[in-house]
């Protein structure tokens, strides 16, 4: 066995659907237990309300909030964050800034990592949030995985779609994103999620 948690930071839900997708291909990979958590949310409920995203915040509020024994328990963790301004969200940022205890003792070194993310336009950002989130990742001495060109998907010139080879990605659209994922990029977050956990289950094996 084992264990696979993805760890998502999500406003309006694009990310969560990401994120549902992703835990969809882990678990096609036989002997992985996948975990699906939220980081906490640090805008107040009047916020949400004026950023009109306090609905779409129920749609997934029966997922838990992660905390740092998440990543410790796991062989693998898949995350996902919105962009903002090129750049991880604050929400993910504060949870990563909270590692400082588990990176003082190793406890991430070898473990398996991985990044999925959003933005609002084609070109918002999406490959340097997950390069910059990668920085983090290495001073914990974590293995980066991404999304070889194996997965056709992602070369796709039918439609405009997000998926490079650092990782799934989705374009959500101006204001509070109506535009939600396309099956192209929900495909690439299922291949994300099933090389994650075969290259996961061949590290374990070893």
């Amino acid at each position: 066995m084992m264990k696979i948690n993805v760890i998502f930071y999500s406003l309006y839900g694009h990310n969560y659907k990401m994120a549902q997708a992703v835990v969809e291909g882990a678990r096609e990979v036989e002997g992985a237990e996948v975990g699906l958590f939220q980081v906490h949310e640090t805008f107040t409920p009047e916020i949400l309300e004026k950023m009109r995203a306090a609905e779409s915040k129920k749609s997934f509020e029966h997922i838990p909030v992660a905390t740092v024994d998440n990543l410790t328990e796991a062989d693998a963790i898949i995350f996902g964050t919105p962009t903002r301004f090129g750049m991880m969200a604050a929400q993910m940022r504060a949870f990563l800034d909270r590692t400082g205890g588990i990176w003082s003792k190793g406890e991430l070194i070898g473990k398996v990592a991985s990044v999925f993310t959003s933005s609002s336009t084609q070109h918002g950002g999406q490959e340097s949030t997950i390069l910059s989130f990668h920085t983090t990742l290495l001073h914990h001495g974590m293995i980066i995985v991404g999304v070889p060109y194996s997965e056709k998907r992602q070369s796709t010139l039918d439609e405009i779609t997000g998926g490079s080879p650092y990782g799934a990605s989705t374009i959500t659209g101006s204001g509070s994103g109506k535009r939600q994922p396309s099956e192209n990029e929900l495909g690439i977050a299922r291949f994300q999620g099933r090389h994650v956990a075969e290259i996961t289950k061949k590290m374990v094996g070893e």
